[in-house]
């Protein structure tokens, strides 16, 4: 049955193989880049590109949209990992458009029903035709059926049929990436086998709306203080795994210049609050918006940017905040041995390099920053450096840092739409340095070492139970035979050694509290 399925693998990923050598993908490919074992089936699909294929930037995103919504999928996914596939690849599968034609209207009906129990009347006073549909699903207008008259609602719904083809699809994937990983030391090194099972989490968790409606939920609240960025608020009882319904955003797309013009908006300042809403949420909340192009992003009348679609998100723990503001704030004041200093911190450079080697490195991805005007910096020559020197210090991919790279340079594209002449690390100075000042100055050190010793109080109250757990295992030992009962001395003298640390750990802290 393995070697089947194996089989099925091989046979389709043939077909995808075909379809990108049609369309002459692999014509700009370097021969010398690809494993021994599979040039001949590489040559073989050179060979099958039409008359002028390959000589178009869009060949590459013309052949995933032959292949279907699931090939679209990793195409978007690709894009915001350019330390895979290269920037110009990157940069090119960012033209590609998760556009499809919508299902009818009645089946879209007959799913809302069936999903949610009630019959559409009972739940919309209107229910308009799709205004948006893509690969996993279609949108439409509804306006809700409430005492008070209801609320105007987008209605999100799962595409049918999706779902097996996804997870068939995938499967071909991941069997592709463990083969390219036998074969090939760099797809070792970028981990591909972990680059399609972060797609296949990230596809998973979209065509569950549930999960969505739960990150937009979490979005809006870390957002409710924000006087200039929003969240729209989730309908919980009108959404499942298969339908989403949440409010309507009435606004104007940051794609539409003229309206915004027309309807006195600063562009400039609208670029700046987008940067620092970014910023914040990355580093602040640790929960951003990882899908923040044009279409995304709306203007309401009050001036607030609103987000909507959040199927892919990006989460950072804190001590990926702390590494992102300590390096973002590095380049900002040219400070590029404390950034060097922090990634060895970080343990994302092996310790067979020096800080000062390092350092070096990353100067050379800082000065072009300061030696040039806000609009001749280039965020993607920044990148390029940046994942060339990750090759050359054998660092290994940080699949969420690079995800927050990229949306970092999408979030700066649509900025500097609004204002070319935008200087993306002034706009940052300010968020950065109040996190840090927040975070790693004196009262973030005092809290700090509030939760510190907050764990070790936690810690000693358990000490008890985890004494007599012990006693009771081993007196089981003892009566098993399985090991000789310890003399009562020789346990006093263990327990007290168990204890100790904790107590030192108590002391340690309630001194650095005080200090």
């Amino acid at each position: 049955m393995q070697a089947f399925l194996g089989l099925l693998h091989v046979l389709r990923l043939i077909r995808a193989g075909f379809i990108l050598g049609r369309e002459g993908v692999f014509l700009n490919v370097d021969p010398a880049m690809v494993p021994p074992a599979a040039q001949p089936l590489f040559f073989l699909f050179r060979r099958t590109a039409r008359a002028g294929a390959g000589k178009s930037g869009d060949n590459l995103p013309r052949a995933m949209a032959r292949l279907g919504p699931s090939y679209v999928k990793l195409g978007q996914f690709l894009a915001t990992r350019p330390d895979v596939v290269g920037l110009e690849v990157a940069k090119s599968l960012e033209m590609l458009q998760d556009r499809m034609s919508p299902f009818a209207t009645a089946e879209a009906v007959a799913i809302v029903e069936r999903s949610l129990g009630q019959p559409l009347s009972d739940l919309f006073s209107e229910f308009g035709e799709p205004v948006a549909a893509a690969s996993v699903a279609q949108v439409h207008k509804a306006r809700t059926r409430d005492a008070d008259g209801g609320r105007d609602v987008a209605v999100k719904i799962l595409r049918p049929g999706i779902d097996a083809r996804f997870r068939r699809d995938l499967s071909d994937m991941l069997f592709a990436g463990r083969l390219a990983e036998r074969m090939s030391a760099e797809a070792r090194r970028l981990r591909l086998v972990e680059v399609f099972e972060t797609l296949a989490r990230s596809v998973r968790l979209e065509m569950d709306f549930r999960l969505e409606a739960a990150a937009a939920s979490e979005f809006a609240e870390n957002t409710a203080g924000d006087p200039d960025f929003r969240a729209p608020a989730v309908d919980w009882n009108r959404t499942t795994r298969e339908v989403l319904t949440v409010e309507w955003i009435d606004g104007i797309p940051l794609s539409d210049l003229a309206a915004l013009r027309e309807t006195g908006f600063d562009l400039p300042k609208l670029g700046q609050q987008l940067i620092q809403s970014f910023l914040r949420h990355a580093v602040r909340d640790g929960f951003f918006h990882a899908d923040m192009h044009q279409g995304n992003m709306f203007i309401d009348r009050q001036g607030c940017i609103a987000a909507v679609d959040f199927g892919i998100m990006g989460r950072l723990n804190p001590a990926e905040r702390r590494f992102l503001a300590e390096i973002l704030y590095g380049f900002i004041t040219k400070d590029y041995r404390r950034v060097a200093v922090v990634h060895f911190d970080a343990g994302y450079v092996p310790r067979t390099h020096g800080v000062d080697e390092f350092a070096q490195a990353i100067r050379a991805v800082g000065e072009p920053i300061h030696s040039r005007t806000a609009d001749q910096i280039s965020m993607a020559k920044v990148l390029t450096l940046l994942f060339e020197i990750t090759a050359l210090f054998d660092m290994s991919t940080r699949t969420e840092l690079v995800l927050l790279q990229k949306t970092m340079v999408v979030v700066e594209g649509v900025a500097r739409t609004l204002d070319p002449a935008l200087d993306m690390w002034s706009t940052a100075e300010p968020v950065i340095r109040s996190w840090i000042e927040d975070n790693l100055g004196p009262a973030g050190k005092m809290r700090d070492a509030g939760e510190s010793l907050n764990a070790a109080l936690q810690a000693l109250a358990r000490a008890p139970k985890m004494l007599d757990r012990i006693d009771v295992l081993s007196e089981r030992l003892s009566a098993t035979g399985g090991m000789s009962a310890t003399p009562a001395p020789v346990a006093a003298r263990t327990n007290g050694w168990i204890v100790a640390p904790l107590w030192l750990l108590a002391v340690a802290a309630l001194i650095a509290l005080l200090r």
